[in-house]
């Protein structure tokens, strides 16, 4: 029973942290222990710190953005459009969920947070390599360093969003716009 009690005390908290972090990345461990129906200690001890509890609420709409992202289709698409596809999906979740990356931002070290990214990521650098190889995508630079730039863009975006310098309907297409320049393969004429 108490191990039970303390699962749903967690899935309360990290439902709270997200909803709550979502609205107002600046929302204190007080405010989430409140709205789970928590006393703060309890929080504290699940979450021993408010960058543990981030941490735990961004790897958990991370895993619901993966699972979302998971489009059979995709590899039945030529690399180019399956990444545009994928590009506005991404931001969709991004987008609905890009006040609390900017917690994340705040509160966690990028590392830890480009690591939290593994699983999604993974499924980018796959497709990259497959436009790589099927002549879609350039070669001239790695791999890597494309997988680096879609995470980069992406989270810049939302950052721009929340900055009000970039209008929020507008971000998915630049997204597309960026990406597609950046990976698409040079022509033998433009070369």
């Amino acid at each position: 029973m108490v191990r039970a009690d303390a699962e749903r005390n967690i899935e309360a908290i990290l439902d709270a942290g997200q909803r709550l972090l979502t609205l107002d990345p600046g929302a204190s461990v007080a405010e989430v222990a409140k709205a789970a129906g928590v006393g703060r200690v309890t929080l504290y001890g699940h979450f021993p710190s408010r960058e543990h509890l981030v941490d735990a609420v961004i790897t958990r709409a991370i895993q619901e953005a993966d699972a979302a992202l998971d489009d059979p289709e995709l590899a039945e698409l030529p690399a180019a459009e399956a990444m545009a596809r994928l590009v506005a999906s991404s931001w969709e979740i991004l987008n609905r969920h890009s006040r609390l990356f900017v917690a994340a931002d705040r509160a966690l070290p990028a590392e830890r947070i480009r690591e939290r990214h593994a699983e999604p990521l993974r499924r980018v650098e796959a497709l990259i390599e497959r436009g790589r190889a099927s002549g879609e995508f350039r070669t001239d630079v790695r791999a890597s360093w494309q997988v680096s730039t879609f995470f980069a863009l992406l989270h810049t975006a939302a950052q721009e969003v929340e900055a009000a310098r970039l209008e929020r309907a507008e971000a998915g297409g630049v997204l597309v716009t960026s990406l597609g320049s950046l990976l698409a393969a040079r022509s033998r004429s433009a070369g």
